[in-house]
């Protein structure tokens, strides 16, 4: 059985990150944070990409690809902690609507028209809604009162748990990056920081959990792209581990930075306050801890290998 990931989805996740890393580093979240409003130029970048229409269907005018290509890119989104509500409109919105066969926005939607984040219960806000604001600990973020007609449709809470994951993972890793890059130029009692064994073990410990939250991620992912009856568990089990995986990089890159990495100063900062929230969208950290023990200590999945790989 070969689990990799086809090379040409990897090819396209690398694309996208090239571009993301030249059109949306930190200098942009500064300015995008100091005018409290977003670029009409970033959206459009991301359309012309074809990013707002990857998981539309090809006669609405899309690429019609599906959750595991998403999740690769929605990764790549986390790592530059992108502004833009691309996730949830084009990653999250889309494939609910078409398991709903609600097509009518997918046009307009895949052509960058429109820009749709649904609201679900499970949620205190909705993302980009009209409601009134709310304040967010992510500056970046644009968040409104939760509507009295927010869903409770557990496939809507799955989606977005998912990409909340996979961005989840792309910020554990930027920041990692960040701690890394720091501590090859920070210098005490003579030597850079990077070469001490409490700073190495350290960030061992952060790639070791982002390596094993990843493929975590992308087998829920794929279990969403089959329609498997597990495929709730998977997703929690994905949330769980991003959620680890980020919050411990958040935590090793500050202490790295001596603290800080709290302040405004140093970009680390942006990445931080992402995961912070994030970690608590689509279902905190509690709820799908109970939802995977549930589904454990129950009878309705069984575990052991003859069941994971049947």
């Amino acid at each position: 059985m070969d689990f990799r990931i086809l090379e040409e989805r990897l090819e396209l996740a690398e694309a996208v990150r090239d571009y993301l890393a030249g059109t949306h580093g930190p200098e942009v979240l500064r300015r995008l944070d100091v005018r409290k409003a977003r670029d009409p130029q970033i959206w459009s970048g991301l359309v012309e990409m074809g990013l707002t229409r990857l998981l539309v269907p090809e006669d609405h005018g899309g690429l019609g690809l599906d959750l595991l290509d998403a999740a690769l890119i929605a990764r790549e989104c986390g790592r530059v902690a992108l502004a833009e509500p691309l996730v949830d409109t084009a990653f999250v919105a889309v494939p609910w609507l078409i398991a709903r066969g609600e097509e009518t926005d997918l046009a307009a939607i895949a052509s960058g028209e429109k820009a749709f984040a649904p609201a679900h219960s499970v949620n205190a806000w909705q993302a980009d809604g009209s409601c009134d604001r709310l304040e967010s600990v992510d500056p970046l973020r644009r968040l409104s009162r939760l509507p009295e007609d927010a869903s409770d449709d557990r496939l809507l809470l799955d989606i977005g748990a998912l990409m909340a994951a996979a961005q989840l993972v792309g910020l554990g890793e930027a920041m990692l990056d960040q701690a890394i890059e720091y501590s090859k130029i920070r210098e005490q009692f003579g030597q850079q920081i990077g070469g001490f064994q409490a700073i190495k073990h350290k960030l061992a410990d952060v790639a070791l959990a982002l390596e094993f939250a990843r493929p975590v991620i992308w087998r829920a992912a794929q279990a969403m792209v089959d329609g498997l009856t597990s495929a709730s568990l998977h997703v929690s089990h994905a949330k769980v581990a991003a959620t680890d995986a980020a919050m411990l990089s958040a935590e090793s890159a500050i202490q790295v930075h001596g603290a800080m990495g709290y302040t405004y100063e140093v970009d680390l900062h942006y990445w931080m306050k992402r995961c912070w929230a994030l970690a608590g969208a689509w279902g905190a950290q509690a709820f799908h801890q109970n939802r995977v023990d549930d589904a454990v200590l129950s009878d309705r999945h069984p575990i052991g290998p003859q069941h994971t790989f049947a």
